[in-house]
């Protein structure tokens, strides 16, 4: 049975959106089918169901997901430009790696991964703090250059610091990354991520994008906002970056280059700005064509920029910019929107 107020909302709804309404009553098994399936994840790396190179390029899709919709948090729904997440994800990633490497005993490695994973996080969540205070006194170009300048500080200082390699690189950490643990943690940002949109602190995330003067008229602290998002954004940043070293188990200052900053825009842009969904198709788009176009030898990388120049003339926005499946927006916004359609329909 559905709570009365589950019951009031669906009465609300109208007869085209019976999907909708049938999803929200059997949301409670949302956690069953996700069960189920890192199980079947579970599975798949402990008997082999699928092709070890099939099990890498979902691993890879799940670490794109997850840079993918925290940097659509900045770039998407607050609407402003960082190109510089590559440095966020070098800092988790040589973070993590170290922890890894020089620190856990050989033997707790694999147990304590999680714990790695999240100082990489922090480290670059840490970071990005620093980096949102002189950010966020700009806007739009200019917090771009800003951005992109900390990716070259970051992949310049890594380069002249012998102790993690250098431009040599950084190796010897095991390959703990695994589909499970990439399932689990793309799960756990795409979720943190949606509420943290639908919240109050989204709302205010949302005024920013369309008019900051008037946020800050309404009374929304829009510093605080912006290097809070800056922060969340930047932590699963680091996430990312942690998982990729560990599956990659070899880590390079030139793995974290403009070029991947621009990778993870072009997954943004595809999908779409403002739209988990859309953060997911994008990013699973770009990563399965790069590797059907992998024949195609260089002409890949000509071949993927040329497809976002003909998205952007004859679809800005993306694939889902600024939409969303409705089993990402809660009952009672789904109930709003439609009611707000009804009563403007009804005054024209």
């Amino acid at each position: 049975m559905l709570p009365s107020r589950m019951l009031r909302y669906n009465d609300k709804l109208p007869s085209s959106n019976r999907l909708t309404a049938w999803m929200h009553r059997h949301s409670q098994a949302l956690p069953y089918l996700l069960g189920f399936l890192f199980l079947f994840s579970l599975a798949v790396q402990r008997f082999e169901l699928l092709d070890p190179y099939v099990q890498l390029i979902l691993i890879y899709v799940g670490i794109n997901i997850i840079l993918t919709v925290s940097l659509n948090l900045v770039n998407g729904y607050m609407g402003e430009f960082s190109v510089g997440h590559a440095g966020f994800m070098a800092v988790g990633a040589y973070t993590a790696s170290l922890i890894t490497v020089k620190l856990l005993p050989a033997e707790l490695t694999g147990l304590l991964f999680p714990l790695a994973v999240i100082c990489g996080g922090l480290a670059a969540a840490v970071v990005g703090l620093v980096v949102s205070f002189p950010s966020f006194k700009t806007r739009g170009d200019y917090l771009a250059i800003v951005t992109l300048s900390f990716g070259m500080i970051v992949k310049s200082g890594i380069e002249n610091i012998n102790a993690i390699g250098g431009p040599r690189g950084f190796l010897g950490m095991e390959k703990l990354t695994t589909l499970p643990w990439v399932f689990v943690w793309t799960v756990l940002s795409v979720w943190v991520i949606r509420n943290l949109v639908y919240s109050k602190f989204g709302r205010g995330v949302l005024s920013i994008r369309e008019d900051e003067i008037a946020s800050n008229l309404m009374g929304v602290d829009t510093r605080h906002v912006k290097v809070l998002a800056f922060v969340v954004s930047s932590f699963f940043a680091g996430v990312a970056g942690a998982l990729y070293a560990h599956v990659l188990q070899f880590i390079t200052p030139r793995a974290f280059d403009i070029i991947k900053s621009t990778d993870i825009l072009i997954m943004v842009y595809l999908g779409g700005i403002g739209s988990l969904a859309g953060s997911i198709i994008g990013a699973t788009v770009y990563t399965v064509l790069l590797e059907v176009l992998r024949p195609m030898g260089v002409w890949r990388m000509v071949f993927m920029p040329l497809v976002l120049v003909i998205l952007m003339l004859y679809r800005p926005k993306g694939i889902m910019g600024l939409k969303e499946f409705s089993w990402f927006v809660p009952l009672r916004d789904l109930v709003a929107a439609r009611t707000w359609r009804e009563k403007k329909r009804i005054i024209r």
